[in-house]
């Protein structure tokens, strides 16, 4: 399940970095980064799942004008 999960979100961070990237954001750089990276160090399914899915959404709320 963590192969999957670690794929998932390796996957959302690389979109993260073509991104940032492009739009030349530092939010979505390490956002990006961090999403790429997690996996090599959470073991535990749900944590990894609660973690990545506040990564991913903290650049969209920013994007939003929420913090």
């Amino acid at each position: 399940m963590t192969l999957f999960l670690g794929l998932l979100f390796g996957a959302v961070g690389s979109g993260f970095l073509v991104y940032a990237k492009r739009q030349q954001s530092a939010l979505f750089l390490v956002v990006g980064f961090v999403l790429i990276l997690i996996p090599y160090f959470i073991a535990n399914v749900v944590l990894l799942v609660v973690i990545g899915l506040a990564l991913v959404a903290v650049p969209i709320l920013h994007a939003r004008g929420w913090f």
